[in-house]
């Protein structure tokens, strides 16, 4: 049911996963800032932060009522089978592939997860030796095993916690309103919007655009909701035009074209676009700001105008 009658933002962001540490306030401030900078470079639009709401939905990583100083002691033994051992092998091998510094596996940690899945010890050799790669990877800019174990985390308590998925979701439906024609999410923010809009087809939303986004890869889109059917996915409910933005150095956006995964909208299938964002390939901060992103942004809005 549509609840966000009577709010005024036009844009709604959408963030990704290790946001724990932030709030809505100071995120939103960073965030719409480079929203209307980019929407600026890009179609010569200009936006005022009343325009721009965030939703926020880092809190349902931490305890209800606590602050955590930093992170948990996580190394190898705590990456869980199944999706997060999934995801950490999917992240390294498109690594090893853009970045030949990455060193070559050795023999046990080639195996297969199967195969290092049948014991504790050879499991944990496994993820080691991915952990070690990926800290390694520019792409990380040297963050450590906790951290990256922490986005493992992340990402498999939404897609399979409940009472996180839904307080992301609800997060945008409580910016969401009457007059929200754009939601632009990105990272794990892509799933969590995606699933939002498809789930609430009532919302006046007329234009996704997902910067980011690992919606393409499998273990993510076979669990998407609703369930992709004869491998393609659901368009998302009224939305009339959706637009994806990747850099091909984006670990993250592992399958950065989306247009043959998903059915078509009333404008046409998804419309992939490629960009180039420096050395920080998948920062969000950098997605907003560039004038492909703004003009996806401002075509929807301008449409709304018409």
């Amino acid at each position: 049911m549509f609840q966000g009658v009577g709010v005024v933002a036009r844009v709604v962001l959408v963030h990704g996963i290790a946001q724990q540490f932030e709030g809505p306030e100071t995120l939103g401030l960073k965030l719409g800032a480079a929203l209307r900078d980019g929407v600026q470079l890009g179609a010569n639009l200009t936006l005022e932060p009343a325009d721009v709401a965030c939703a926020f939905y880092g809190n349902a990583f931490i305890e209800e009522g606590t602050r955590p100083a930093d992170l948990p002691p996580w190394d190898e033994k705590y990456v869980e089978d199944g999706l997060e051992a999934e995801l950490l092998d999917a992240w390294f091998q498109r690594a090893a592939e853009l970045e030949p510094s990455i060193p070559p596996l050795d023999e046990e940690g080639t195996r297969s997860l199967k195969a290092a899945a049948t014991s504790r010890a050879l499991q944990v050799k496994w993820v080691r030796a991915r952990l070690n790669g990926l800290v390694k990877a520019d792409f990380f800019q040297g963050l450590g095993k906790r951290f990256l174990v922490s986005e493992l985390k992340q990402v498999r308590r939404y897609l399979d916690d409940p009472p996180t998925w839904q307080a992301a979701r609800a997060s945008v439906a409580e910016q969401v309103g009457e007059d929200t024609r754009v939601i632009v999410a990105h990272s794990l923010g892509s799933v969590v919007a995606y699933e939002a809009l498809c789930e609430n087809p009532d919302w006046p939303v007329t234009d996704l655009v997902t910067v980011g986004s690992p919606l393409g890869l499998p273990l993510i889109f076979r669990r998407l909701s609703p369930l992709p059917t004869n491998g393609i996915g659901a368009w998302p409910a009224k939305v009339l035009r959706w637009t994806n933005v990747a850099d091909p150095g984006d670990i993250v956006a592992l399958i950065n074209t989306l247009g043959p995964l998903f059915a078509s909208g009333p404008n046409g299938p998804v419309q992939d676009r490629t960009i180039t964002n420096g050395v920080k390939m998948h920062d969000f901060g950098r997605y907003l700001t560039a004038p492909t992103t703004g003009a996806a942004i401002a075509a929807g809005l301008r449409q709304a105008s018409a």
